[in-house]
């Protein structure tokens, strides 16, 4: 298993930046480890990427020096098993609202003691013929893996104190567009009570030592969030591409 440099950075209280795509193409992914991005979240749950594509995605990331991460569809642990056993050093999972589905996305993502993840001789494991023994490499990854549940809802900013409380975790990524929505405001984020909410949840998120995460469109937007402790900062793949096709538009 390959180090998890995002969780080592963040321990260290140094942020990340990196890049959410429903790609199922490798070479996306292997651009952007090139680039100098930090971490590439294939998107599981907007997208049609497959188990199988997700290897390969994976492999991609791995020759360009970048950690592979994923939002996985669902709080199923054999679907996460896949992803993990896939190479994917850490899961981000979509619309946790209560204590109950973030303690089993913990079991799902975790061996032994930590959680119930399975075991198999898999990509993850260099199929038990690397220099790591069974029992070096469970600790190993359970050490490794980074546990990112998603607020997209009203319900868990209502429930995020006890959310705040579930051993395990890393910290939380906050989705403002889906999180818009459970509040009534179905044209999108940029609403002075959906602000004030989400800095809110960082300020919590903060206090209880974890890691507070969202989206950024910009790199001023993710240095101003930085700023406010927002550790890990995402971009949309086709929101970067944008934002950089428009600026070389600029010279026309």
């Amino acid at each position: 298993m390959k180090q998890n440099i995002v969780k080592t950075r963040l321990k260290n209280n140094q942020p990340v930046l990196g890049i959410l795509s429903n790609s199922t193409d490798p070479t996306v992914a292997e651009i952007c480890g090139f680039s100098g991005l930090d971490f590439y979240m294939i998107d599981g749950e907007h997208s049609p990427i497959t188990t199988a594509q997700v290897q390969e995605v994976v492999r991609a990331c791995e020759v360009s020096g970048i950690t592979p991460l994923a939002r996985v569809r669902s709080n199923d642990p054999k679907l996460i098993l896949q992803f993990l056993d896939a190479g994917v050093v850490g899961i981000m999972m979509p619309g946790v609202k209560t204590v109950a589905e973030a303690e089993a996305l913990v079991r799902a993502v975790k061996y032994p003691p930590l959680g119930k993840r399975g075991f198999g001789p898999a990509r993850s494991s260099d199929y038990l013929l690397g220099a790591m023994n069974q029992g070096e490499y469970v600790q190993y990854a359970n050490e490794q893996t980074l546990v990112l549940p998603q607020l997209e809802d009203k319900e868990a900013i209502d429930n995020l104190d006890s959310l705040l409380t579930v051993e395990g975790i890393d910290g939380f990524v906050i989705g403002p567009r889906d999180l818009a929505m459970s509040m009534g405001y179905y044209d999108g984020p940029a609403h002075d009570e959906v602000k004030r909410t989400i800095a809110g949840v960082v300020e919590k998120i903060r206090q209880a030592g974890l890691i507070a995460g969202t989206t950024a469109a910009t790199g001023d937007q993710a240095k101003a969030l930085i700023d406010r402790g927002v550790l890990f900062c995402l971009n949309s793949f086709a929101g970067l591409l944008k934002s950089a096709a428009s600026d070389f538009m600029k010279g026309r």
